[in-house]
């Protein structure tokens, strides 16, 4: 007799199992949705999402849940354990199955598809979420302002903003935010990160929404328009601040100097005029500027750039809104027009010290005698002027005296295109 043991039972029990599998039947059906089940435990555990009874609660944040493994995945939120990791970048998670999801981010795999836009998702529920953006149903209603979300998330988030709570706050520039991901957004205006770039022109952003936004301006597209001047927007927030120039409409007011703003983000920048805040720092002259747009324009003054050029004489600028300017010297375009004698100008400053001369307002007062002027670059042509006669009369004409004037001459055109701080 052979020793060995005899195993093929074993193999055809394995073997048997599939076609054992697949012969359950699904007996238990609900009722409500049709949906069916092969055991009736799992029926009851699902009627309780028809019921809306969780009868399971947590002793420590009193959050209730259907099932008990709910409450077991649940209570590692509370002790921070996330004994699932991966493999391959080594981030950790509390549960199998968002385990599996995040795999999906590496191997690149989107097996679930819209069939109405065919476009692809690494889980279901994301599918489900997208699916509402078709048929425009929004199952999570506000309360108190009636505005609905197609996510039950965007509604705890929406729901901050009544209660006017910003429990996440930045530790460099104090500035507050009602959610975690826009706290470490922002965080990356204060060290530089952009971990976000295009690979065309090698642009890089903070957000990955950004880049989207970005990669609209190669392709050319614009799909946001505007009902009643016609103008388009690669971004619908574009849009809505625009609108704001056709309604007027001005909802948030500064309390110190009762100013209205059409737009938070403004406010919020207006007031840093108040409390003389400059949070954002230039690394390699240590200025410091209140808007971080202002400190990405001032770096550009070291590093020489000017990605704004003009194809008609090629001179570049280092704002898109000085090209702007600039091209209106080419076609002569002067929208600015003053409303008491009708005389046009290419630029609202041009337009904004013109009408210093129907005001008659004197805002420059000379430090050396008793007169103002309506521009400052009046003051500067008679503090230029005085100077060269008192030169001219003590006969002193030196290289240091002729610099200076050489310098004050200058800096009149330079007071009108400096950046502000």
């Amino acid at each position: 007799m052979s020793s060995q043991p005899d195993t093929s039972r074993g193999v055809d029990k394995i073997n048997r199992e599939p076609a054992c599998v697949q012969s359950i039947e699904k007996r238990f059906q609900c009722t409500q949705c049709k949906k069916y089940f092969t055991r009736s435990c799992n029926l009851k555990q699902h009627m309780l999402t028809h019921t809306g009874l969780k009868p399971i609660k947590c002793k420590q944040c009193d959050k209730c849940f259907t099932e008990s493994g709910g409450l077991n995945n649940h209570m590692l939120t509370h002790t921070g354990l996330k004994p699932l990791q991966c493999k391959q970048c080594g981030k950790c998670f509390t549960r199998s199955k968002y385990l599996k999801q995040h795999m999906l981010t590496h191997t690149g795999l989107k097996p679930f598809q819209c069939k109405q836009c065919e476009k692809r998702f690494t889980r279901s529920g994301c599918l489900k979420q997208h699916m509402l953006t078709h048929t425009g149903v929004k199952p999570f209603q506000c309360k108190q302002c009636d505005k609905s979300f197609t996510q039950s998330g965007h509604l705890k988030v929406h729901m901050v903003r009544h209660t006017g709570l910003k429990p996440f706050q930045c530790k460099q520039c104090m500035k507050s935010f009602t959610q975690s991901g826009h706290l470490k957004v922002h965080m990356r205006t204060h060290t530089g990160s952009k971990p976000f770039q295009c690979k065309q022109c090698m642009k890089s952003f903070t957000q990955s929404g950004g880049l989207k936004n970005h990669m609209l301006t190669h392709a050319g597209l614009k799909p946001f328009q505007c009902k009643q001047c016609e103008r388009c927007f690669t971004q619908s927030g574009h849009l809505r601040e625009h609108m704001h120039t056709h309604t007027g409409l001005k909802s948030f007011q500064c309390k110190q100097c009762m100013k209205w703003f059409s737009q938070a983000g403004s406010l919020i920048n207006h007031m840093r005029t108040h409390t003389g805040l400059k949070p954002f720092q230039c690394k390699q002259c240590e200025k410091r500027f209140t808007r971080s747009t202002n400190l990405k324009l001032h770096m550009r003054t070291h590093t020489g750039l000017k990605p704004f050029q003009c194809e008609q004489c090629k001179k570049s600028f280092i704002q898109s809104g000085h090209l702007k300017e600039h091209m209106r010297t080419h076609t002569g375009l002067k929208p600015y027009q003053c409303k008491q004698c009708e005389k046009c100008f290419n630029q609202s400053g041009s337009l904004n010290n013109h009408m210093l001369i129907h005001t008659r307002l004197k805002l420059f007062p000379c430090k050396d005698c008793d007169n103002s002027f309506v521009h400052s670059s009046d003051r500067g042509e008679q503090m230029y002027t005085r100077n060269i006669q008192s030169i001219n009369n003590s006969d002193q004409l030196e290289k240091g005296s002729l610099f200076v004037l050489d310098f004050l001459k200058s800096t009149q055109e330079d007071n009108r295109s400096g950046i502000k701080t």
